[in-house]
């Protein structure tokens, strides 16, 4: 990888870790702090959220109409998430102890958190955590996909490609045959540790 990109994959980093002090800052305000993964509010603020929460019915009265209709539609989605899961699970479970890869650690991609939240009624929890269960599992087979590719083609592709992984931008230049057989071994290597997150 060349200095210029090295010094922005840096300055990527530096702006994340920038907007990560800035979320700490909203937990601040907003009463609430993370120990050890789990959620604590401060004194009366899950009172206040109590006093905020619609009753189902009432939730159900007010949705809009399309909402309820196509909400079979968005549940039967659950079938073949599951069956990602499990074949995500088994994929990597069985092939990345062979290849050397450290495994993904999927609490880290899904976090069913917002039942917490107690300005929710059970509805809403469970629409929240099924939408966090599908974006986290999405956002799990992103990065075992990724770290697959990284093993087996870590070659940028010719064609601009929108929402790549967090692996991406270390795989070669296409078209460098040479940096490929080069680079190839070191980048299975950086797979090795779980610091591949």
């Amino acid at each position: 990888m060349n200095e210029k990109i090295a010094g922005l994959l840096e300055r990527i980093r530096a702006l994340e870790a920038e907007i990560e002090t800035e979320f700490a800052a909203r937990r601040k305000e907003f009463g609430y702090r993370i120990e050890e993964r789990k959620i604590h509010f401060e004194a009366g603020i899950a009172a206040l959220h109590r006093k905020l929460k619609l009753s189902v019915p009432r939730f159900l009265m007010e949705a809009e109409l399309v909402n309820i209709l196509t909400s079979p539609f968005i549940y039967a989605m659950i079938f073949p998430l599951a069956f990602l899961d499990l074949g995500l699970t088994v994929y990597q479970f069985v092939c990345f102890p062979g290849y050397g890869i450290a495994r993904v650690d999927r609490s880290k991609y899904i976090a069913l958190d917002r039942g917490q939240l107690h300005y929710l009624n059970f509805l809403e929890r469970w629409n929240c955590n099924y939408c966090a269960y599908a974006n986290g599992l999405v956002a799990y087979a992103r990065e075992i996909a990724g770290r697959t590719e990284q093993y087996f083609c870590p070659i940028k592709h010719a064609l601009k490609v929108f929402g790549t992984h967090g692996h991406y931008a270390e795989f070669v230049e296409y078209g460098d045959a040479e940096a490929y057989r080069q680079e190839l071994q070191s980048l299975r290597d950086k797979l090795r540790t779980p610091a591949a997150e």
